[in-house]
């Protein structure tokens, strides 16, 4: 049995104006495991975004407990982000470069890791001579760069088109495996998060609070794309449509 690396207890998020207060998130908790991934889904605006802002350091709490147990953790954003004047090397650096931690050692496991994934001829490219699935590669390892053991992604194949979200989804899927990571994935996309995660979380319309999770178990379970084609992914399609309140989404 996985052990817990993530805790979160009542988790509450405020924001307040002159004129008023607006609660987004509304006790919400949860648990992420050893290798574990997650997807939270919901209405547009439900507050799904502000989790992963706390939870990254971005935002603060207004009340709840947050237990990390020691645990790094990396956030992939919506965009790939990457600085067209930077080789591709060296917007993997970034990251470590900004916390002064890049050393020698940590510089070869950032060219370890661009060659394990098909990314070695392109270490002194520059990204626009890349496409936009190789683009969110070079953002995975940039992110993985600092070692996290958690990752967190918003949105992350939203840029992409339909084909490439597949192949892209399929390869980000294959390296966390690989690199045994913990992940916490926000969505919009249904077939997305039953397709990769090991979980669903299906939260209510804002201020969001926690409707059901899905537990979500294929028999021949394998990568996304061969997710997509069990028998059992179109019945927890339709059951997580069911419970999300589109409709009333903002």
């Amino acid at each position: 049995m996985k052990n817990s690396i993530l805790h979160i207890q009542d988790l509450r998020k405020t924001y307040y104006t002159v004129e008023k207060e607006t609660l987004a998130v509304d006790n919400f908790s949860m648990d992420l495991n050893e290798e574990e991934f997650v997807a939270i889904v919901g209405p547009s605006g439900c507050g799904k975004s502000t989790i992963l802002s706390i939870l990254c350091g971005l935002e603060d709490k207004t009340s709840g407990e947050i237990e990390y147990d020691g645990k790094k953790i990396g956030y992939m954003l919506q965009t790939d982000a990457l600085f067209d004047w930077l080789t591709i090397l060296d917007n993997c650096l970034l990251g470590l470069k900004i916390k002064n931690e890049l050393t020698e050692e940590k510089k070869e496991y950032v060219i370890s890791l661009l060659k394990k994934y098909g990314l070695g001829d392109f270490m002194n490219s520059f990204p626009k001579h890349l496409s936009g699935g190789m683009r969110q590669r070079v953002a995975l390892i940039r992110t993985l760069a600092i070692k996290p053991e958690i990752l967190l992604m918003d949105e992350p194949f939203s840029a992409l088109d339909y084909q490439s979200r597949l192949v892209i989804s399929d390869d980000i899927f294959k390296i966390l495996r690989a690199e045994k990571k913990s992940l916490i994935m926000v969505t919009h996309d249904i077939a997305e998060a039953v397709s990769i995660c090991d979980k669903v979380i299906v939260l209510s319309e804002r201020p969001c609070i926690v409707k059901k999770v899905f537990n979500i178990k294929f028999p021949n379970s394998s990568t996304p794309i061969e997710n997509r084609k069990a028998i059992e992914f179109s019945e927890y399609y339709e059951q997580i449509w069911k419970e999300i309140d589109y409709e009333q989404g903002t």
